[in-house]
């Protein structure tokens, strides 16, 4: 090889003490050694600043992004109350917003939260709408044009996402099965939010057959509550196992693990890992959270997520995905360097695994990059700031017309 399209010159990359050059042709990584000698039709001097994966964010609720307006405090003091006893009661809440759903300001709200997804290097999303009698489809329409309007920026993975229930919310499994027709990527769920068990499991079993009919991985919002008696977790484990959808089924909040006995959450575990579950947390959302140490030391794949925009669970969120490391490490006390360099990984080679993306920088694989202010992870987490540069699909994003799209101030 004697060229290439992109030169990175002088990279500090994790783990290497010496400066290394990195060579991107076709959209794949080439080549990976100091002192490349190529040439090349783009060159960047990275001048010692921080070369890694980019980022990607596995759990964000596109649809209701910007939507905290729209809505009463209630749901926000439901969701964040004590012990969230009352997680079901705010959802019910939340949901009134979806009487005012349409496809032109959703589509607006989701164009903001992308570009500024680009502008932070996150470069993969997997972005839930709501589908039910009240939002019908125009969340899932309007999300399907947002990736389409972003392909070879940032890859989004739409979620049919059933948030106020499939037997509980009449109409909704016939909506579920449109939405795959017309090109979700992925089947959601949220057993937890039925009324019974039996519900429960028919809900889990209903979007398993949906991802089997339509060959697509499943992600469910499992026992999103202060309850230790939620155990729909479990049940979507065995049921990934049974239908050999191991690496396939992604797991979301299971915010009741916090609140399980020991022995339930160390054999739940072993569960876990034997259909090879991955497990996202998204901490800075509510007062529990899923058992983020456990897991890790017991070789479960677990990944960080943004979950909310400014919506009536949560005021803040900019799709950056440095801010979500930045505020878990304070939440899960993971602050040794060691920890720090952990959640890192949680907010890219992880979350990809868990979407099934392969973000690992490392020669042959696809160029998703981000060239970092700082020159080691701990000081770009202590910053948290958007990157200097950022090469998706192995192309240089255009960070200005990002800027522009996400409505931020020019720098």
């Amino acid at each position: 090889m004697t060229r290439c399209d992109i030169l990175l010159k002088g990279a500090r990359l994790r783990g290497l003490a010496e400066f290394t050059d990195i060579a991107i042709t076709n959209g794949r990584i080439t080549a990976i050694a100091p002192g490349l000698t190529l040439q090349a039709e783009q060159i960047i001097e990275a001048r010692g600043r921080l070369v890694t994966e980019s980022f990607a964010n596995p759990h964000l609720h596109l649809c209701k992004v910007w939507t905290l307006t729209m809505v009463e405090d209630e749901a926000r003091a439901n969701y964040h109350g004590a012990s969230m006893g009352k997680a079901m009661a705010a959802i019910e809440v939340a949901s009134r917003v979806k009487e005012k759903y349409a496809e032109g300001w959703i589509i607006e709200n989701a164009r903001r939260a992308v570009a500024l997804a680009a502008l932070y290097g996150n470069l993969h999303i997997r972005a839930f709408a709501d589908v039910d009698s009240k939002g019908r489809l125009e969340g899932l329409n309007a999300l399907l044009k947002v990736r389409d309007e972003f392909k070879g920026i940032v890859d989004v993975q739409v979620v049919a996402f059933p948030q106020d229930g499939v037997l509980r919310e009449p109409g909704t499994k016939e909506l579920m099965r449109e939405a795959m027709e017309r090109g979700a990527d992925v089947v959601g769920g949220i057993p937890w939010i039925e009324y019974t068990d039996a519900a429960a499991t028919e809900h889990i079993s209903f979007c398993f057959d949906l991802a089997q009919q339509f060959e697509k991985d499943v992600s469910m919002l499992l026992d999103d509550a202060g309850d230790p008696g939620l155990r729909t977790l479990e049940t979507f484990a065995i049921e990934a196992g049974k239908r050999g959808w191991s690496g396939r089924a992604l797991a979301h909040h299971c915010r009741a693990m916090s609140q399980y006995p020991k022995p339930y959450l160390h054999r739940l575990i072993g569960t876990l890992r034997a259909a090879n579950i991955s497990v996202v947390s998204d901490p800075h959302t509510g007062p529990l959270h899923a058992c983020v140490q456990e897991l890790l030391a017991e070789n479960v794949n677990v990944c960080l997520g943004q979950d909310d925009i400014s919506d009536a669970y949560y005021p803040f969120g900019r799709n950056n995905m440095l801010e979500v490391v930045f505020l878990a490490s304070h939440l899960l006390w993971m602050m040794a360097r060691e920890e720090i360099e952990t959640l890192y990984d949680l907010a890219t080679i992880n979350a990809g695994k868990a979407m099934n993306v392969p973000l690992k920088l490392g020669v042959g694989n696809p160029a998703y990059l981000v060239m970092l202010a700082q020159n080691d992870v701990l000081e770009a987490v202590r910053f948290h700031s958007a990157p200097v540069c950022v090469i998706s699909h192995g192309k240089v994003v255009d960070l200005g017309r990002m800027r522009e799209l996400a409505g931020e101030p020019a720098v």
